[in-house]
């Protein structure tokens, strides 16, 4: 095998660099974050870094990039304290990821990519109509990473889904639903039907139910 150093990688060209270590953790979720500014505008944006801090109470986190620019996303959900994840579907990966080019402020990337904001039940931020399966979150804390990333927190208050893909154990049918998985910074992949497993406990090797 290959063995790869923490100097090799910090020696490595700019893009071949970023390529090589977004593949490192493997495939990853495809959500789109909707949020929408003080005066109305929504904004849009491809995120690959959602992940699970807990589930009771249901918490959520995305990692967003250094804030030494405008980020038009984490502007927005610190303004509102709330924001949405989208699973972005697997016919609309092109222009999920169309979401990721660099809009101006006053652009919606809903309206640019094509895809629908749909305002529920009085909440802040805007969900993607498109999406099998949504999430509303408000922002409960935030974390600063010594590279400049941050990490955002936030406690599920809304889960929206096509009643289907909802097993009767509560775990999820992502096959079905057409959720896409991402792998570096720009590869969408289909999700085939899992192999499950039952709870695992010492001295009973796992079987595929």
């Amino acid at each position: 095998m290959r063995h790869l150093t923490a100097a090799d990688i910090a020696g490595f060209e700019k893009i071949y660099r970023l390529n090589l270590v977004n593949g490192l953790p493997g495939f990853k979720p495809a959500n789109l974050v909707g949020t929408a500014a003080p005066d109305g505008r929504t904004n849009l944006a491809v995120f690959s870094s959602a992940l699970h801090l807990g589930s009771d109470p249901a918490l959520l986190g995305i990692v967003t990039r250094p804030t030494t620019v405008p980020r038009h996303t984490y502007a927005n959900l610190k303004a509102s304290g709330c924001y949405t994840l989208n699973h972005v579907p697997e016919a609309l990966a092109a222009p999920a990821h169309y979401t990721s080019a660099n809009f101006p402020d006053d652009v919606s990337e809903f309206d640019a990519c094509g895809f629908t904001a749909d305002f529920r039940d009085g909440f802040a931020a805007p969900y993607v109509a498109e999406s099998a399966l949504s999430i509303g979150l408000r922002l409960l804390e935030e974390h600063h990473i010594s590279n400049g990333t941050v990490l955002l927190v936030g406690t599920v208050e809304h889960v929206y889904l096509k009643e289907e893909l909802l097993r009767p154990d509560g775990t999820l049918d992502l096959a079905a639903a057409g959720t896409a998985a991402i792998s570096g910074l720009d590869g969408y992949h289909a999700v085939q039907p899992p192999v499950r497993f039952g709870y695992a406990r010492v001295g009973q090797p796992p079987v595929a139910e």
